[in-house]
């Protein structure tokens, strides 16, 4: 999709981060960069013939013009040729931000926000679009400036083809490396139906190293072909997903999971791996849905 990169602005530090981040993104993708701002209505109750709260009034134009007058500062100042469009809704963040992924190409929210309109608080506008954008989230948290190869969390099943996919292009992009890691252990949780069914199996552990390398191995398919000026690292580590992934961020530039995978490690369900991740990493994190997710 060649959208503009969609970056929600509410004046936090975190928020103006994120702000720099989608700026960079934006260039190396060669589209436009998109600032929105969104507020609700005042929860208190308007008396009879009072006229309705609006942007223009009660001064909050002047304090939105200047909140979105350094969000585009600091997207200048990130890249400087960035075409920058200024967006006001008035509506709840979650809903306005999701209703901008449709025509993204990139959806970017900073980890935390403010507590009054335009709230970016993880647990709310950035989970909620980790689960149901229609284009690519990127939650900028963790270190300033990170640095390092993209770290693509593998779990094998069909619903993570299109996050293998964006990993790729995002080292391209950045020229950096990408680290493709599949944890696994000797005691791997499966789906069971019936409450008699046991929900772990244990498998000989040879074995399943082996299945384990094949699943990394064709989870990687033809990309490497497709993209060859990435460098890839295959990792098989056997070990506990979420440790493994928010310990090895902190050497990432980006970590890049599925919103669903399959059961177990392999589980990439947004409010497991995926949340921990969100919560945890120590770089952005980019979760990217499967179409019809």
């Amino acid at each position: 999709m060649n959208g503009p990169v969609v970056v929600g602005v509410d004046g936090s530090e975190s928020s103006l981060t994120a702000v720099e981040a989608a700026a960079r993104e934006a260039a190396l993708r060669g589209v436009g960069l998109r600032l929105v701002h969104a507020f609700g209505w005042p929860s208190v109750h308007v008396p009879p013939r009072v006229p309705p709260w609006t942007p223009a009034s009660a001064g909050v134009r002047e304090l939105i013009d200047g909140t979105l007058g350094e969000a585009e500062r600091r997207a200048h100042t990130a890249a400087p040729h960035v075409e920058i469009a200024r967006e006001v809704v008035v509506g709840e963040p979650v809903m306005v931000l999701e209703l901008e992924t449709r025509t993204a190409s990139l959806a970017v929210v900073g980890s935390r926000g403010l507590s009054r309109f335009g709230s970016l608080l993880l647990g709310s506008t950035a989970a909620h679009l980790a689960a149901h954008a229609r284009c690519p989230v990127l939650v900028v948290r963790g270190r300033p400036d990170p640095t390092g190869p993209v770290l693509l969390a593998v779990d094998g099943s069909p619903q993570a083809e299109p996050a293998v996919e964006f990993a790729f292009a995002q080292a391209s992009l950045h020229g950096t490396g990408l680290v493709a890691l599949h944890a696994w252990n000797t005691r791997t949780e499966r789906a069971y139906e019936a409450p008699g069914d046991p929900p772990l199996v244990t498998y000989d552990e040879d074995r399943l190293r082996d299945e384990e390398e094949r699943v990394l191995a064709e989870a990687l398919g033809g990309l490497r072909e497709k993209y060859p000026d990435v460098e890839v690292r295959r990792r098989l580590v056997r070990g506990r997903i979420r440790h493994t992934l928010i310990e090895a961020s902190a050497e990432a530039g980006t970590v890049v999971v599925g919103a669903r995978g399959l059961g177990g490690f392999t589980g990439l369900v947004l409010g497991s791996v995926s949340q921990a991740v969100l919560h945890h990493a120590h770089c952005p994190v980019a979760v990217v849905r499967a179409a019809g997710q």
